[in-house]
This record gives structure tokens, sequence and C-alpha cells, in this order.
């Protein structure tokens, strides 16, 4: 069993990837981030990533077109969806589409690092 380490976080929000990511390194994660999606690309092609945490509202592609090529490029890759608006409609579509979970902003950390320990656990049964 492969323990949680390589988690990639993509937003647009520099104070959320500043706080969360060192957060998270202090819980002894290794964790890269990306504002946009173009920047998270060579992380997922180079098959890095354990988890993703992805904000639905990016400035370059929307959160679920980067669900779909995520999911294109690493099927089993589980994908933690996050958003600042809540909706009923973009959680269920990105449910459908393969997200893991989906989350309200703001999320506590704790909350996060069990919904990613969950959705990687989960991932890794599936092989």
């Amino acid at each position: 069993m492969l323990t949680l380490r390589n988690i990639l976080l993509v937003d647009d929000e520099e104070d959320f990837l500043e706080t969360t990511s060192l957060r998270l390194r202090r819980r002894s994660f290794d964790v890269r981030t990306a504002a946009r999606w173009a920047q998270a690309l060579p992380a997922l092609e180079a098959g890095w990533p354990q988890v993703v945490v992805l904000d639905v509202m990016l400035p370059d592609v929307d959160g679920l077109e980067c669900l779909r090529r995520i999911k294109a490029l690493a099927p089993r890759l589980p994908v933690v969806m996050l958003t600042g608006h809540a909706s009923l409609q973009a959680s269920m579509q990105g449910l459908e589409h393969g997200a893991s979970d989906y989350c309200l902003k703001p999320i506590e950390l704790d909350e996060l690092v069990e919904k990613l320990i969950i959705a990687h656990k989960d991932a890794e049964g599936s092989f």
C-alpha cells in the first residue's frame, strides 16, 4: 500500500496556494502548486501527483474541463474539487466526470487532509 505523499494544488488564489501548501508540507506532504492548468500539466504528464486538489474556477481552463483532461491523462488519479461558490449542479457534474469529492472553500486543513487520504485509498483499491 502506497502512502500518500505527492499532492498537486491547482488554484488561482495565491494566498490559498501559499498557505495550504505550507501547512501540508508541515505535515510531511510533498506539495507542488499551479495557478493555471498550463502550470499543472507538466506534473500531471510526469505522473507525479498521487492526488490533485483542483479549483473549479481557473483563469485559463474551466475546472470541469481540467477534470476531464486529468481523467484523460490519468483515469485513476483522484481529484478533489474545491469551490468558493456553492453550486449543486457544478458538484454533480464534477462527480459525474470522476471527481473523488467536492468541497467548499474555505475548508479546514484537517478536513482537506482527511478527504485526500480517503480519495487516495479509494483510488488504490481500484487498481
